[in-house]
C-alpha cells in the first residue's frame, strides 16, 4: 500500500479519550480529487469521479489504522450495530452506528452538518452520529445513546461526547419551519422575540427589511441541550465551523456542489 501523504493532518478530538479508544475527522486537503470536490472528498454520491473517492478513502482508511463501516444517510434516526460481518454486507440506510468491536470504525460523512462520536468511559464501546438539523430534531442523538446504553447496560451519564466541526452559530440562517420542528415556538412565528425566548438561546432573531422571519441556529448548543436531558454530563464541543474555514472544511451551505468529510471513532485493535 502507498504511504499516505504527510500533508493528510487529521483532526483529533480535544477530550479526554476512554482507554483504547481513538477518534479522527478528516480534512479536505489530501485527497486526489479535482475542484469543487478539491481533494480529499470521500462520497460517491456527490458528483465526483469513483476513482478518486475511492483513493480517498483508501488514505483515510490508511492514516486511521481502522476500518471505517459507511452508511447511507438519510437525515433520519437509524442506528446500526456494527460486527465484521457489516464489512461484507451491503452498505445499510442508517445516520448512527455503534459497536464493541476491536478495529471496526463507526464513520460518518459531513460537509456541514455536525458529526457526532460517542465512547463508553471504560472504553468498551463507541458509536458515531450524523446530525444535521432533521436528524436532530427527529432524535438521532437520542436514539444513538439509547442503542448504545441498552446494548451494553450503560447508562448516559458513562458516556462522553465529541460535537465536531459543522456550520456554526453565526452561519446557520433558518426559517420558521426549523424552529418549529424543534418545537421552539409559538404559532405566530413572526413572534420573533417570544420563538428567541422559548428556544432556549438557541434561536437568535436576524433582522431582515422584507420577506418571512429569518433566524440564526446554534447547531451545537441544540445538541447539547438534548444530550443534557438525555443524562450526558461529558460533552466536549470542537467550537469549529465549517462555513468559516473554507480551506480547511467541505461545506455545502457555502459552496452547494462539494465534497464530504468523514469523523469516525473506533476501538484500537485491528489487525490488516
Amino acid at each position: 500500500m502507498a504511504a499516505v501523504p504527510v500533508n493528510l493532518e487529521l483532526l483529533r478530538p480535544a477530550w479526554t479519550a476512554p482507554p483504547g479508544v481513538d477518534a479522527a475527522m478528516s480534512p479536505r486537503q489530501g485527497g486526489v480529487s479535482a475542484a469543487p470536490f478539491d481533494s480529499l472528498n470521500l462520497s460517491f454520491s456527490v458528483g465526483d469521479e469513483a476513482a478518486a473517492v475511492a483513493e480517498n478513502r483508501r488514505r483515510f482508511t490508511a492514516a486511521i489504522s481502522a476500518q471505517p463501516v459507511w452508511m447511507r444517510q438519510v437525515h433520519g434516526k437509524a442506528v446500526l450495530r456494527l460486527t465484521a460481518q457489516s464489512l461484507a454486507e451491503p452498505m445499510a440506510t442508517a445516520d448512527a452506528a455503534w459497536t464493541s468491536e476491536r478495529g471496526l470504525a463507526c464513520t460518518v460523512g459531513a460537509a456541514d452538518c455536525m458529526p457526532v462520536l460517542m465512547a463508553l468511559s471504560d472504553g468498551g464501546a463507541v458509536a458515531a452520529a450524523h446530525a444535521g438539523w432533521r436528524g436532530l430534531a427527529g432524535g438521532v442523538l437520542e436514539a444513538t445513546l439509547a442503542a448504545l446504553c441498552r446494548g451494553m447496560d450503560a447508562r448516559p451519564a458513562d458516556v462522553r461526547v465529541w460535537l465536531g466541526p459543522c456550520i456554526g452559530p453565526r452561519q446557520f440562517e433558518v426559517g420558521a419551519d426549523v424552529l418549529l420542528a424543534f418545537g421552539q415556538g409559538p404559532a405566530d412565528t413572526s413572534a420573533t422575540e417570544a420563538v428567541a425566548s422559548a428556544g432556549g438561546g438557541c434561536f437568535v432573531p436576524r433582522p431582515r427589511a422584507g420577506g418571512s422571519p429569518r433566524w440564526l441556529a446554534d447547531l451545537p448548543r441544540l445538541a447539547r441541550q438534548r444530550l443534557a436531558a438525555a443524562g450526558v454530563v461529558d460533552i466536549t464541543d470542537a467550537a469549529l465551523c465549517t462555513v468559516e474555514e473554507a480551506s480547511r472544511f467541505f461545506s455545502y451551505r457555502r459552496d452547494a456542489v462539494t465534497g464530504r468529510m468523514a469523523a469516525a471513532i473506533w476501538r484500537d485493535g485491528w489487525r490488516r
